[in-house]
């Protein structure tokens, strides 16, 4: 069973729903794993076992593995002889910590079978940090280690759905996401969103109107959301919550970009580094105040226990980690473990072992830390991307004389890497001669030619129907074509440079 919420916080909370009928058939269905029970005498050192298939340690080929990485105060750098003389942390574990050193998981432990919520250690860690971050109002709430949120979503697929059942996902959404969802044939439908995210009144309006079972779950991203870029304000995620709530609907929350937010852009910023955050000495109440301004999650949110948080490392230390957790009612996380067991079994003991021992070396507030300048560093990329789309897009300029303000139209993202261009398709020259679908292609293939890639919007359409691009819409009203962008993967010249040429392409096809 995983580690829950503990100390007198969690003793004071009313447990979670019931919500069990929520459950698919195969969820129901699973039994505990008959070698997995036996293991817990495999491990109880009273015991000779001969019982359990596993390898003896002094097999595993690894006495040791090491890593270095960035050390408080963290400072990032893109120019590899800075980071070089930056302070690090060394991290090394050993077969069995023979030492004792506090911190590890011996290679002993983490390369061998068992464990199939995750290493015992790390998830005691990060119900500290889910604790800490987002004091879930319900005592029986648990963690389950699992390789990433892409593989959390599959687990929850699973566990809430069954071929020919419904769910719900933002208008755009994680392409990848809704696939995995149509393979195994679950049908999809789009909610009605604005630039920040769900509606909540068109929501309760779809759902009470709904013919036919009612979704399965709502698949959202709330923060810095894929693509758009939207972050929905806590006022609205309670909105939204208590329609679901209403209709007995469960949530997935997903959330990689969470700790991705932002400070307020302030225009002509992108020239200026942002000075590294304060010390805690310098600020004894830098955490707090970091913590104050993330915004309300989902989680935090649930008196009823119907919210699945699928959280990650890879967007706040490497997407190769393949480490993340689900935070869920414990009746869920049973269920969820009973799949691990007969799936993934658990993450990957190299990234446990290694992630534990730099989190450990950090602590909690050495982590915050860590994130507090990841937000900067973020901050000052998103400014970047914003200063050049008012330089490219809003000025004039060669290409547009009048400036693209009549064509396109973004909205400021907070969080997350992702930035949503919207273009008016009625003023494009070809309007009524080229549908929407048709322009976001000429789009598209005239970027690539001009050396300059933005991915069109279509692909990221919640709803999986087969789209034909040569229909055109049945009046004359506003329609849009989308593309999105990124402020993370390139340098920041490069950046500046891409969102150039991205405007050349559209003056060009607009003017």
């Amino acid at each position: 069973m995983a580690t829950n919420g503990t100390g007198s916080h969690a003793k004071t909370l009313p447990k979670a729903k019931d919500l069990w009928h929520h459950l698919s058939p195969e969820a129901v269905a699973r039994r505990p794993s008959p070698l997995k029970t036996a293991f817990k005498y495999a491990i109880d050192p009273r015991i000779v076992s001969l019982g359990g298939g596993l390898p003896l340690p002094a097999y595993f080929p690894f006495e040791t593995i090491s890593a270095t990485a960035p050390a408080a105060p963290f400072t990032l750098y893109n120019d590899p002889e800075l980071s070089a003389n930056a302070p690090i942390v060394e991290v090394e574990v050993d077969r069995y910590n023979r030492n004792q050193e506090p911190g590890m998981i011996p290679l002993a432990t983490a390369m061998q079978y068992g464990q199939s919520d995750g290493c015992k250690p790390l998830l005691q860690w990060i119900s500290e940090h889910t604790e800490t971050v987002h004091h879930p109002p319900y005592s029986n709430w648990g963690c389950l280690m699992t390789v990433g949120n892409t593989q959390g979503w599959d687990a929850a697929l699973r566990l809430l759905t069954s071929r020919g059942d419904t769910i719900l996902a933002e208008e755009y959404t994680f392409s990848s996401a809704m696939e995995a969802a149509h393979a195994q044939g679950v049908r999809s439908v789009p909610v009605k969103v604005d630039l920040e995210g769900i509606l909540a009144e068109k929501l309760d309006e779809q759902l009470t109107n709904w013919q036919g079972p009612k979704p399965k779950l709502l698949y959202t991203i709330p923060t810095g959301q894929n693509p758009t870029g939207g972050t929905l304000s806590p006022e609205r995620r309670k909105a939204v919550y208590d329609v679901l709530s209403k209709h007995d609907i469960i949530i997935v929350e997903d959330e990689p970009y969470y700790f991705l937010q932002m400070d307020t852009y302030d225009p002509g910023t992108s020239a200026t580094k942002l000075p590294s955050p304060p010390t805690a000495a310098q600020e004894p109440e830098k955490y707090n105040k970091f913590l104050s301004k993330l915004v309300t999650s989902y989680l935090s949110l649930d008196v009823d226990g119907r919210v699945l948080r699928l959280d990650s490392f890879s967007k706040v230390m490497a997407p190769g980690t393949r480490l993340g957790w689900i935070v869920a009612q414990d009746p869920f996380i049973e269920r969820l473990t009973r799949q691990n067991e007969v799936s993934i079994q658990t993450p990957a003991g190299f990234s446990q072992a290694i992630v534990y021992s730099l989190l450990s070396k950090w602590g909690q507030n050495g982590y915050l830390d860590w994130l507090i300048e990841l937000r900067k560093e973020y901050t000052h990329r998103r400014n970047v991307c914003l200063d050049a789309l008012d330089k490219f897009f809003v000025q004039p300029s060669a290409h547009a004389p009048a400036g693209l303000t009549d064509v396109v139209e973004w909205k400021e993202p907070t969080a997350g890497m992702f930035f949503w261009l919207k273009l008016d398709a009625r003023k494009h020259p070809l309007h009524g001669q080229l549908t929407p679908l048709q322009l976001e292609k000429r789009i598209y293939e005239a970027a690539i030619e001009h050396g300059i890639l933005f991915i069109p919007g279509s692909w990221f359409r919640a709803d999986q129907d087969p789209v034909d691009e040569t229909v055109k819409p049945a009046d004359d009203e506003e329609v849009s074509v989308f593309f999105r962008g990124t402020f993370a993967t390139v340098p920041q010249d490069k950046l500046i440079e891409g969102v150039k040429l991205f405007a050349e392409v559209i003056g060009k096809e607009f003017l």
